[in-house]
């Protein structure tokens, strides 16, 4: 491949029209500007204010990443007799891209343990195998999954169906991404949401973006960084990758940066995997002995900072330098520029919460950030950048292991419930639990589940050894085909849906910066057999419990859903009326534009963290899992990697001084190993990243992952991976 020097630009453009002329493009088009939210990440355009707009107004908004899943979406049907002409084992062997590519399901399909090929069948014959796999089944036997892609109205429904059934292992996508970030930020401000909105990054004056790539995967957060620097800002990147994006991009939407291209940091700071506490704390440490703390915003709004100010001084700059992979020069011009800044936002992802110490991560980060009072005012905060469009809105009307309080109880009020007092199992549990033979049934509304899992064989088995697995999906996945159903009577069930601007009635979603916008759906959908996701919750459920506490057929329209949700969710009443006001709004209670935080003396808390220590045998380095240029998420678009300059998946990207410590060459074939699993004939290929390191592309490299948890978060530490390469020669 050629290399590129910058993100962006004419190439960005051409692609995007190219997919729009393969799929149509005057009905691309009429989608993209239809008004509805953005499918793909959570920093959120679309809705009310009409396609490619933001909530500032901003025209366009649009990025790769949505035209990719858009082109997708409006492939044509799968046929009706592919499955009759390909076996199960066929599919399993196809790539990910692959199975992107054959279409949209249109049409119910089963298959039972010992069956070779899906098999269609009717909408009566599906429902009926979800109920009746439902009815077997002890509840605490059973589990509940969606992902980041499903509406507000659908998630809520098929908790509160959950619930009434009987169980509380009720888990989403967040678990395997963002979890460490609310988990971080509940222990620090209150709140485990942004404290900030997208108007704070247009006052902010300094950026510190940390194990983050959003020129690949939320390429219009690019724009803001880029304005800031305009504006005479700061931006700090600290990832151990070296990402083209992140040096300089050119901005489509922007003319001067499209025809000149925009540089995107002042400062890139390469750590070693896992070296970011000791990085960030190492930075305040400086602020502290320079005198640059804000000591009255700290006595006055937080608790806890003496403990860590005692910490900090023991300290030894030299040592935590060492831990962190960052030269001493470098971690003094990052906190100058810190300590220079009046509106400092602190960005993230899962370069952060993808460890084993993920929450501490997030934590230290909060710590940073109070220590110059820079969270509770306009200009200034946290921003965790989330990955899928809804993820934070699923998470808000319920679909989680335990309610907060406020909210279970007014659910049990308003329809005099009782739910399960029994704290429900996490993502990774399920699957241990799958594994044991403890799981009977699974829905699991949306995703890849399977792929998105540490130890993909073991995740192969647990998933494989579920009595009756039901799916709700708009296309082919790996996790559709790869686990397959092995016990006596045990079944998978797809059942086809509708995506977000196909919907029948709107719908809503919320972004990172806790917006909630009113999708209006309405485009024309794929010809066959399909039902919206709320029809297919509440078509099980009226089946399941006809005489229950609730009655779910009355709950086919979404304004009534979202009634009930107003009732219920705190921060969510403006949504009862939004279906008639098209009035989109921020959650209440979740921005900081103030310092007073949601614990009961309103004073946000420092949290002492321990520092990562880590020893690496001589042929080891440390993993981390990445996604390239051309995916979302488990979802890929393209086997290449533009960016990076990888024409293929099967690939680690090592520095030139590992390849040459251990004797390697670039371009060789080797066989990489962890504890868990290996991978065999993977290309070396030389990157600028940081020594000790080393890249593989998720979800393939997933097989590598352990299933080691952080223990607050119940994250994976999928970017903390111990591996050893073995070489063919």
């Amino acid at each position: 491949m050629s290399r590129v020097n910058s993100g962006g630009g004419w190439a960005a453009i051409w692609y995007s029209l190219e997919k729009s002329f393969k799929a149509g493009p005057i009905e691309f088009w009429r989608r993209m500007f239809s008004k509805n939210s953005c499918k793909t990440c959570a920093y959120g355009m679309g809705g009310q204010d009409g396609g490619m707009r933001n909530e500032a107004g901003s025209f366009p908004e649009f990025c790769k990443k949505s035209v990719q899943a858009m082109a997708a979406d409006m492939q044509p049907p799968i046929a009706e007799d592919f499955f009759d002409r390909h076996s199960v084992e066929e599919l399993a062997r196809l790539t990910p891209r692959e199975l992107e590519n054959l279409g949209r399901i249109s049409y119910p399909i089963a298959l039972r343990a010992g069956e070779t090929h899906f098999r269609q069948i009717d909408w009566n014959e599906a429902l009926d195998k979800a109920v009746g796999g439902m009815r077997r089944t002890d509840p605490r036997r059973s589990f509940f999954y969606s992902s980041g892609r499903s509406s507000n109205e659908a998630a809520f429904l098929l908790q509160l169906l959950a619930r009434i059934y009987g169980t509380n292992n009720v888990h989403n996508c967040s678990y395997y991404c963002h979890q460490a970030s609310g988990v971080g930020l509940g222990a620090s401000v209150g709140s485990g949401t942004a404290t900030v909105v997208l108007d704070d990054l247009h006052k902010a004056d300094f950026v510190m973006l940390i194990g983050a790539n959003p020129a690949s995967n939320h390429p219009r957060i690019i724009t803001e960084l880029a304005e800031l620097r305009k504006r005479g800002g700061k931006v700090v990147v600290v990832n151990p990758m070296r990402e083209t994006g992140l040096d300089r991009f050119n901005i489509p939407s922007k003319p001067n940066s499209l025809l000149f291209g925009s540089k995107i940091n002042d400062l890139y700071i390469q750590p070693s995997i896992g070296g970011d506490i000791a990085f960030l704390k190492a930075v305040l440490k400086i602020v502290v002995d320079r005198g640059k703390l804000d000591e009255e915003y700290i006595a006055q709004y937080t608790n806890g900072f003496d403990a860590l100010r005692a910490e900090v001084a023991e300290l030894s700059l030299e040592e935590l330098s060492r831990l962190s992979g960052v030269s001493l020069a470098i971690i003094e011009e990052a906190a100058r520029m810190y300590v220079e800044a009046k509106g400092a936002i602190f960005m993230w992802a899962m370069g952060i919460t993808h460890h084993e110490h993920g929450s501490d991560n997030v934590a230290m980060i909060a710590n940073l950030a109070l220590a110059r009072g820079m969270v509770g005012r306009e200009g200034a905060g946290l921003m965790p950048i989330r990955g899928h469009s809804n993820v934070q809105g699923i998470g808000s009307v319920g679909f989680t292991p335990e309610l907060k309080e406020g909210f279970l109880k007014r659910m049990e009020e308003l329809y005099g419930l009782s739910v399960p007092a029994w704290k429900g199992m996490d993502s990774m549990e399920c699957i241990h639990a799958a594994h044991n033979g403890d799981v009977d049934f699974a829905l699991l509304m949306g995703g890849n589940f399977y792929a998105s899992n540490p130890a993909l064989h073991y995740a192969e088995e647990a998933l494989s050894r579920i009595g009756t697995t039901v799916h709700v999906s708009t296309k082919l996945n790996q996790g559709h085909v790869v686990p397959r159903p092995v016990g006596d009577g045990s079944e998978v069930i797809i059942l086809p849906t509708f995506t977000r601007d196909e919907e029948l009635q709107t719908t809503t979603q919320e972004s990172m910066f806790s917006y909630v916008r009113l999708s209006e759906g309405g485009m024309r959908g794929p010809k066959g057999k399909l039902r919206t996701e709320t029809d297919i919750v509440t078509s099980i459920a009226g089946r399941l419990l006809p005489d229950g506490p609730v009655d779910f057929l009355s709950l086919k329209k979404h304004n009534d859903v979202r009634q009930v949700i107003a009732q219920v969710v705190p921060g969510y009443e403006d949504v009862g009326q939004i279906g008639e006001t098209k009035e989109e709004f921020h959650v209440a209670g979740r921005v900081r534009h103030h310092p007073r935080f949601n614990f009961p003396d309103g004073r946000a808390r420092f949290i002492a963290v321990e520092t990562p220590h880590f020893d690496y045998g001589d042929r080891e380095l440390m993993l981390m899992t990445i996604r390239s240029e051309g995916q979302f998420n488990t979802v890929v678009y393209e086997e290449h990697d533009r960016y990076r300059n990888q024409s293929s998946r099967d690939v680690i990207m090592m520095s030139g001084a590992d390849i040459e410590r251990l004797g390697l060459r670039d371009g060789e074939r080797v066989t990489v190993v962890s504890e868990t699993g290996q991978m065999e004939n993977i290309r070396v290929s030389r990157y600028d990243v940081t020594p000790g390191s080393a890249a593989m592309y998720y979800p393939e490299a997933n097989i590598l992952v352990p299933t080691f948890v952080d223990n607050q978060s119940r994250t994976p530490g999928f970017k903390n991976v111990r591996v050893r390469i073995e070489s063919h020669r």
